[in-house]
């Protein structure tokens, strides 16, 4: 096939499952649509109830809180456009919106993993360092640190997607997956930069995800040592209750990464149906158990869920 060094294409097909027959398009739209409506719904209770219940104003509920923004936002940019490739064959995504899609993609994923960050330090000086907790962690110190990530990740990520846009996309653009990603885009570029804007991009993604992750493990680590050495065995039920939602969300996101990563450098392939499953599932699946683990992992939370019920149960009964 002959290239050129301009770009010719207007738009790109969204092929979803390759492999999939049309006579389940049914279902798996309504599958899509029903995780979708998961992921808004249970994620939208969790920022109402953050923000209107004043006993969860504290650090680790705004942390909470900005995970929560991250998956309803990351259902908004990734579920409508594939439900409806299935719903009414809907395929075309214009080249703009293919982009902008890649670049709220990425930003999201790494936005996600510098919160599980703050998370899992945030935990660290609690049970580390708890004489030094209320100075060093504050709701201002965490505001702070969650709008940097959000700040800085969207700027650095769009450097990302402007050197992606230096590519020249001719002939080819059909994406085999069921949204924008950097990967499917770049693949469809054509001259001679492509391998150096991939190696740019694949440089970064280690960067956001084996920085963060290491001061993770790190700091769960030093979690686990300092529970070991509690003499109380209640201290240490206490403390690994509290540690147990953060460790459960974290391992949700980045265990199914690095088991992809692991796997496709031992020399493992999978079918395109099986990776674009396997991509969908650890990109949705935690924002739809998310709610969840806040909601009956979170002593705070469910305290707060338990006296609104008995608070509307005693309205009702003054009221009859």
């Amino acid at each position: 096939m002959k290239y050129t060094n301009i770009t010719t294409i207007k738009d790109f097909i969204i092929t979803g499952f390759p492999g999939l027959s049309p006579k389940y398009y049914g279902p798996v739209s309504a599958l899509l649509l029903l995780t979708f409506t998961a992921i808004v719904v249970g994620n939208a209770f969790i920022l109402t109830i953050i923000v209107y219940e004043r006993t969860l104003h504290k650090p680790t509920y705004m942390i909470f809180f900005h995970l929560a923004m991250t998956d309803v936002i990351f259902g908004f940019v990734t579920l409508p456009k594939i439900i409806a490739r299935y719903w009414w064959n809907d395929v075309i995504s214009s080249f703009g919106v293919c982009f902008t899609q890649m670049y709220f993609v990425h930003s999201l994923g790494a936005i996600h993993s510098l919160i599980l960050l703050i998370m899992a330090l945030d935990r660290f000086v609690a049970i580390c360092l708890p004489f030094q907790y209320p100075v060093m962690i504050t709701n201002k110190t965490i505001s702070i640190a969650c709008s940097m990530c959000w700040v800085v990740t969207f700027i650095r990520m769009l450097g990302i997607v402007l050197h992606a846009l230096t590519l020249p996309y001719c002939n080819q653009n059909v994406i085999t997956h069921c949204y924008c990603d950097h990967m499917s885009i770049t693949r469809l570029g054509c001259g001679e930069n492509v391998k150096y804007v991939k190696m740019v991009s694949l440089g970064n993604a280690m960067v956001i995800l084996l920085v963060p992750l290491a001061f993770i493990i790190i700091s769960y680590f030093s979690i686990i040592i300092a529970v070991l050495k509690m003499s109380h065995t209640e201290s240490r039920h206490k403390v690994l209750s509290t540690c147990a939602p953060q460790i459960f969300i974290t391992c949700l996101y980045y265990v199914p990464r690095c088991f992809v990563y692991l796997a496709h450098n031992l020399g493992f392939s999978f079918t395109a149906d099986a990776r674009i499953l396997i991509t969908m599932l650890y990109s949705l699946i935690p924002a739809v158990v998310n709610p969840l683990i806040y909601c009956f992992k979170t002593k705070d939370i469910k305290e707060a869920l338990v006296q609104r019920f008995k608070n509307k149960k005693a309205s009702i009964a003054i009221c009859n």
